[in-house]
């Protein structure tokens, strides 16, 4: 799914009801009535809405949708902020509807359960209690830049009431892509947001959910004219796309056909890290593992992955020394490593002289963090799985995730490397600076150990021959999934990694379920 600009939306916008064809007042029409559809599912006709509509296409939207609640009973409030009598051409018309539809109701019924006010000069807010449902439909996309004046203050208002929002296509005041200069506080709350056919990129950063809530994407069949003016960085990966790309098995397959891995991973009193990366890589498809790491961690690591060949490292403790990694189909390398001297020199011994592909995560991205100038010496075509904390030492700390996200790209292109930024919606960041936004996974997931989990995924994929950008997308579409699948029967507090690791069976097979 496509991520497209706010400037890319009125192209699709345009494209749809030149080739459809269909009038714009129609597509309102539609975009209405599945927000109208959305909240007649969740809420009842006993709760009071109160609907606050601005002079745009995002208004326009507001008083159609007011009009259909009123049609099935439900008692409406609505108010349409015409302070300057610049109605856009498809307000006016649903403002007329909405009028024409107030009149029939009076003189069939003698009254009607839809309240219409026009707000044209001084605005007397109506009181928003717990039990009520606000719509607001203030601004959508075509908002460029931050509210201020009177629409900044309706906008507090709602968000300093105790009444439900939902926001119609984006919260008012929340630019698509980049807030770096917006006024945070001048942004309405919403705790869903209906948004219309695309996600917006603002949508899956960490510091704007406080506005947009619960998000969902509606298809209202805006159609996409795939052109170099539509082109994007920016995917939202669903289900349909990554179920063709899991291999299916050969019967004839065996140990020696299903790849072969190595895991530099665990320093003393860290085999926990090695254990859940190399449990995860086996549970993922894997014949044959090989754990290197030190003598310390040689009793528990046999007990607790039998099905592992161990390469004992020269030191007792640590990761001390580069090995020849030429008989591995791919390495993974960090989890629980530590960063001594003698781990510092080993690592980037290690990742110069190794070709297969590779995973370099945790401790490997606290070491690269320390010596920047060393990302030189990756391969090409390496993966990288920082965290948040991890990033910042490869990139510095940024003012927000749009800022974070552009400097990851920027690095991704530059060292032609594949960069996941970890957390929800984790951002796989490609050599070319296309984005993939994974759709699994949820806030259980934060727990010691997940990332050592990911890392055995990934590499078990990539030593199956699966392409380092393929490995990489389905290893975090499979591990969210495998979360989620966890959560479902545990909770989110009960969920731990070895859960994740425990439900990977059970996230394959409900892949390739249709």
């Amino acid at each position: 799914m496509k991520i497209l600009s706010a400037a890319q939306l009125k192209i699709v916008d345009a494209y749809t009801i030149e080739h459809e064809p269909v009038s714009s007042t129609n597509l309102m029409e539609r975009a209405s009535r599945a927000v109208a559809d959305r909240i007649r599912a969740r809420w009842t006709t006993e709760t009071p809405i109160k609907i606050f509509a601005g002079p745009g296409n995002n208004g326009g939207d507001a008083l159609a949708i007011a009009r259909m609640l009123g049609e099935t009973n439900y008692k409406v409030s609505v108010f349409l902020f015409n302070t300057s009598d610049g109605l856009s051409p498809d307000c006016k018309i649903n403002r007329q509807r909405l009028i024409d539809f107030q009149n029939v109701k009076q003189n069939m019924l003698g009254v009607c359960n839809v309240e219409f006010v026009e707000v044209t000069s001084q605005f007397t807010p109506p009181k928003l209690e717990a039990g009520d449902l606000v719509v607001d439909g203030l601004f959508g996309t075509g908002l460029s830049r931050p509210l201020n004046g009177g629409f900044a203050s309706v906008v507090k208002y709602i968000n300093a009431s105790p009444a439900m929002v939902v926001s119609i296509d984006v919260p008012s005041g929340l630019m698509c892509e980049d807030n770096t200069y917006n006024v945070m506080n001048h942004i309405v709350k919403a705790n869903v947001t209906y948004t219309m056919q695309f996600p917006k990129l603002a949508f899956l950063f960490p510091e704007n959910e406080q506005y947009v809530g619960e998000w969902e994407v509606l298809d209202i069949g805006l159609m996409d004219p795939q052109t170099e003016e539509t082109n994007t960085f920016y995917y939202f990966t669903e289900k349909k796309e990554m179920q063709p790309m899991l291999k299916t098995r050969s019967k004839f397959a065996h140990k020696g056909s299903m790849g072969h891995a190595v895991l530099i991973a665990g320093k003393k009193g860290m085999a926990g890290a090695a254990i859940l990366s190399a449990r995860a890589c086996m549970r993922s498809g894997l014949g044959k593992l090989t754990i290197r790491t030190p003598e310390s961690n040689v009793r528990i690591l046999q007990e607790s992955v039998p099905e592992a060949v161990l390469n004992i490292d020269v030191d007792a403790n640590c990761f001390s020394q580069s090995f020849d990694t030429s008989e591995y189909d791919a390495m993974a390398i960090g989890p629980g490593i530590g960063t001594s001297p003698y781990t510092v020199q080993a690592f980037i011994e290690q990742v110069s002289m190794t070709k297969s592909p590779m995973v370099i995560d945790a401790d490997a991205l606290n070491i690269l963090g320390s010596h920047r100038g060393w990302i030189n010496q990756l391969p090409r075509r390496s993966i990288l799985t920082p965290h948040k904390k991890e990033l910042f030492g490869l990139i510095s700390t940024t003012r927000n995730s749009f800022e974070e996200l552009q400097r990851t790209r920027e690095l991704a292109v530059r060292q032609r490397i594949f960069i996941l930024i970890k957390g929800a919606y984790s951002a796989i960041v490609n050599p070319e600076g296309n984005v993939y936004f994974n759709s699994t996974g949820n806030p259980g997931m934060a727990t010691a150990g997940a990332g050592d989990v990911l890392t055995g995924i990934i590499l078990s994929l990539l030593a199956q021959s699966y392409e380092p950008e393929v490995a990489l997308r389905l290893g975090v579409y499979l591990h969210g999934l495998a979360g989620d699948l966890a959560a479902a029967d545990l909770s989110y507090e009960g969920l731990i990694s070895t859960d994740i690791v425990n439900y990977l069976p059970q996230a394959f097979r409900r892949l390739r379920e249709n």
